[in-house]
C-alpha cells in the first residue's frame, strides 16, 4: 500500500477512510467483504422450475332455458340435483334464466357457518354486497353484526349454537338496485328452498320485504315483524332489514324485541 493511498481521487488518510466507512454504514452496508469470492462473470445456474399445476377443469356450461320455459320448474330441477351447498352454488351460477346476472359484479351465495341453528335470508345484494361478494356487507352488515353480538350470536362463530348462516333472496344485484320482479323472485325460490333444506337450520330470520316475499309469499315486513310464521318446514321470524334501521332509528327498538324473541326461541 502506498504512503498516500487514494480512492476515486480522494486521499485516504485515516480520517477520510473512517468517514467513508461511516457513510457506507449509514447507507446500510453491513458486510464489506464476502466470506467467499464471487465470480460474477460465471454463467448462473438456472433455478429448478416448479412443477406446473394442471389447468383447472373448465366450468360447466350455463343452463339457458329456452324462450317460454317454466323458469321455476327449470330451477327446481337444477336445485333438486344439488347434493351439497357447493353443488347448489354451482347450479345457481349455471342458471342463465335471469338477465339480472349479466349486470351484477358478483355472485352472492352465503356467509357464516352452514351448521348454524339460525339462517338469515336478506334482500337481494346492494352495492356493498355486490362489491364484496357476500351477504350483509358494508354499513348494514356492520349493524347486523352488532345486533347479533348483543344476543350472543356471530357470523364467524365456530360453535353452531352461537353462529348464524347468511344468504340473500336472489344471488345477484338487480340493475340500479331496483326491486326484483315477481317472475324473478319466483324463478329463484326453488334454489332458496333447497338452500334451506341443505343447511337445515332450526329457524329462519327473513330481513326485508323481498326476503319475506321469497320465503313467505307476501310482503309488508313492518306489519309482520315480531310474529312467528312458518315456511320450508321451519319457524320464520320477519324483521326489518338493517338498511332500513340505518335510516329509521325508532325501528331499532322493535328490532331489539325481535332479537330477544329469537334468542328465547333458541
Amino acid at each position: 500500500m502506498t504512503a498516500d493511498p487514494t480512492w476515486r481521487g480522494i486521499a485516504l488518510d485515516a480520517a477520510t477512510a473512517l468517514a467513508l466507512l461511516d457513510w457506507q454504514r449509514e447507507m446500510g452496508v453491513d458486510e464489506p467483504i464476502a466470506d467467499a469470492p464471487l465470480d460474477r462473470y460465471a454463467e448462473a445456474t438456472p433455478a429448478p422450475r416448479a412443477p406446473v399445476a394442471p389447468a383447472p377443469a373448465a366450468a360447466a356450461a350455463p343452463v339457458a332455458p329456452q324462450d317460454g320455459a317454466d323458469l321455476p320448474a327449470v330451477a327446481a330441477a337444477l336445485a333438486a340435483r344439488a347434493a351439497s351447498l357447493p353443488d347448489l352454488a354451482a347450479a345457481m351460477e349455471r342458471f342463465d334464466g335471469l338477465d339480472i346476472r349479466k349486470g351484477a359484479r358478483s355472485f352472492v351465495f352465503a356467509d357464516g357457518n352452514p351448521a348454524a341453528r339460525v339462517m338469515i335470508v336478506g334482500d337481494p345484494p346492494d352495492e356493498d354486497e355486490d362489491r364484496a361478494g357476500r351477504p350483509f356487507a358494508g354499513r348494514a352488515g356492520a349493524m347486523l353484526d352488532r345486533m347479533l353480538a348483543a344476543v350472543g350470536l356471530a357470523r364467524d362463530a365456530v360453535d353452531a349454537e352461537r353462529s348464524v348462516y347468511l344468504t340473500t333472496a336472489l344471488p345477484w344485484r338487480t340493475p340500479g338496485g331496483r326491486l326484483p320482479t315477481e317472475p324473478e323472485t319466483l324463478a329463484m325460490r326453488p334454489f332458496l328452498e333447497r338452500h334451506v333444506e341443505l343447511a337445515s337450520p332450526d329457524l329462519l330470520v327473513v330481513m326485508g320485504n323481498v326476503a319475506c316475499q321469497s320465503v313467505l309469499g307476501r310482503s309488508g315486513v313492518l306489519r309482520m315483524r315480531g310474529t312467528w310464521a312458518a315456511a320450508f318446514g321451519r319457524p320464520v321470524m320477519p324483521m326489518a332489514h338493517p338498511c332500513y334501521l340505518l335510516g329509521n332509528a325508532a325501528a331499532k327498538r322493535d328490532a331489539w324485541a325481535d332479537l330477544l324473541e329469537i334468542a328465547a326461541r333458541l
